[in-house]
């Protein structure tokens, strides 16, 4: 299993971005499923309908419901993490979405989180380990 953030997603279906090649690696490379909230995706829809266009995003729905990623359903503790993230966070300006890969990491004891966002995850530090191992390599 691996908990999924926005940027892999964006880049594994757009060619053009500079580490789509990486990310495709990454999420074709994963033992087990690719999983995710609802937030990602609906930040990765919106971007790639935005970046690449309207097919692209019908494609990644259909991706998702073909079970290639699975959604988590966020709990009602999952939320209450998401807030409680977003206002220790506050200073980081970390939003929901990134807090919500975070709460569902955490409640499912994942250590490694498949994201382009180093700023976020970084510093965040998890309930359950001292930090995320981060993938790809961004080198």
């Amino acid at each position: 299993m691996l908990i999924v953030d926005t940027g892999p997603l964006l880049a594994a279906a757009d060619t053009a971005d500079p580490h789509h090649r990486a990310c495709v690696d990454v999420l074709t490379g994963v033992t087990g499923s690719l999983r995710t909230t609802p937030l990602v995706v609906a930040e990765a829809a919106y971007l790639i309908g935005r970046r690449i266009g309207p097919n692209a995003e019908a494609r990644f729905f259909r991706s998702s419901a073909d079970g290639d990623i699975v959604l988590e359903t966020l709990t009602d503790a999952d939320i209450v993490r998401i807030a409680n993230l977003v206002d220790e966070y506050a200073d980081l300006s970390l939003g929901g979405t990134d807090a919500s890969v975070v709460a569902v990491a955490e409640r499912l004891e994942q250590t490694v989180v498949a994201t382009l966002d180093r700023r976020h995850f970084s510093v965040v530090r998890p309930r359950h380990v001292a930090g995320f191992e981060l993938v790809p390599d961004l080198g």
